[in-house]
């Protein structure tokens, strides 16, 4: 079972995801230039909604800072732990675990130490950023309490291996050093798109100094910053089988399902919303249920589309002429469910009917827990 994701959203100027000059993400499609917005800036968006949605226990952190995170766990369990022991306990863990630690110091960290500020500031990393779930931190914790010097690489394996999180269950987790911890990820996100062609604009500012004397000109500060403005067609896909797998337990299958659904349609990257403010809704969700494979419906612009008085009603008519498209080509989803706002996106109406999208999370819920009760019987 495949839960796909098709989203609709416009976006006034702004500057949702930036390269490494400050201008907004932009792709070729269809031969003319579109806006972007990458699936790692919308992954981590998701990831941050979660805090409000999910239990933390359910949830996980990507760090490099997993020592200071074990010494924390070890001293909250046992407060006779010094903090050099702990530290010494959590680096023997995660080389256990066949991780690499890096305990070179930063010319900060160096300065606390010199300062005599507190020992955390000894504390190495791990040479990259690794995807724990906080039930494996603290397995580990415990781990490092109960175990003497030495640690076996199954026995941290065992700790770490289990118990991976909604968060890392959904998303993945690629450890160099240590494959057979890698949890393949049970989610796909595409880039956004625009379904029209974008020609990135530039806003040219000034700033005053509000202690600037009368005999002086000009602004304290000028600058430039680019923006775009955008009908967005978004997609992503949940292999349910696989985050099953994962996480091997149905209620909380069914339950991450939903957290995605979710937050994959009511967050939004943070990148310059002080200076744009443009946080919006989606104009049109809609998720279906496949059996087959995952389908995206981004072939409908193709060939861009172009404004009528604005590009969501035409957007909303590409997409739903490509689901019947593709629906007449591969065969119909199982189940199709939709949540959309006004009259620009009532072409789609011919797909399934529309429905708050807290009922629609709902739905899709009920849906692949009904699928998984089958299965399990």
């Amino acid at each position: 079972m495949f839960v796909d994701i098709h989203i609709l959203q416009s976006v006034p100027p702004s500057n949702l995801n930036r390269d490494d000059t400050g201008s907004p993400k932009t792709a070729t499609y269809g031969g003319v230039t579109r806006a972007r917005v990458s699936s790692q800036a919308w992954k981590r968006a998701v990831r941050k909604s979660y805090k409000a949605k999910l239990d933390a226990s359910e949830l996980g952190v990507r760090t490099k800072r997993a020592l200071e995170l074990l010494v924390d766990r070890m001293q909250a369990k046992d407060e006779s732990v010094t903090s050099e022991v702990a530290a010494q306990k959590a680096t023997t863990i995660i080389k256990a675990l066949g991780m690499s630690v890096d305990e070179k110091k930063s010319k900060t960290q160096q300065k606390a130490i010199d300062a005599g500020e507190p020992s955390r500031t000894h504390l190495g990393t791990t040479q990259y950023l690794v995807f724990w779930s906080n039930r494996q931190l603290d397995r580990l914790a415990a781990l490092a309490l109960s175990a003497g010097e030495k640690v076996t690489k199954r026995e941290a394996a065992e700790a770490a291996d289990q118990e991976h999180g909604i968060d890392v269950a959904l998303f993945g987790r690629m450890v160099a050093d240590a494959a057979d911890l890698n949890v393949d990820a049970a989610v796909q996100v595409a880039h956004a798109l625009s379904t029209h062609a974008v020609t990135p604009e530039q806003d040219y500012y000034t700033a005053v100094d509000d202690q600037k004397v009368e005999e002086e000109t000009g602004a304290g500060m000028i600058g430039t910053i680019e923006f775009s403005s955008s009908t967005l067609y978004r997609f992503a896909t949940v292999d349910v089988e696989g985050l099953l797998a994962n996480l091997g337990d149905a209620a909380a299958t069914v339950r991450a399902v939903e957290a995605f659904v979710d937050s994959f349609a009511t967050s939004m990257p943070t990148g310059k919303q002080n200076t744009f403010a443009n946080r919006t809704v989606p104009d049109a969700v809609l998720v279906c249920v496949r059996e087959d494979q995952p389908v995206s419906l981004v072939g409908a612009f193709e060939e861009p589309v172009v404004s009528g008085g604005g590009f969501v009603r035409g957007s909303a008519e590409r997409l739903a002429k490509e689901y019947q498209d593709v629906a007449a080509f591969l065969g119909a989803p199982s189940a199709s469910f939709l949540a959309r706002k006004g009259d620009r996106t009532e072409a789609m109406d011919t797909i399934a009917s529309s429905m708050p999208l807290a009922t629609l999370v709902h739905a899709v819920g009920d849906t692949v827990r009904a699928s998984l009760d089958s299965a399990g019987s």
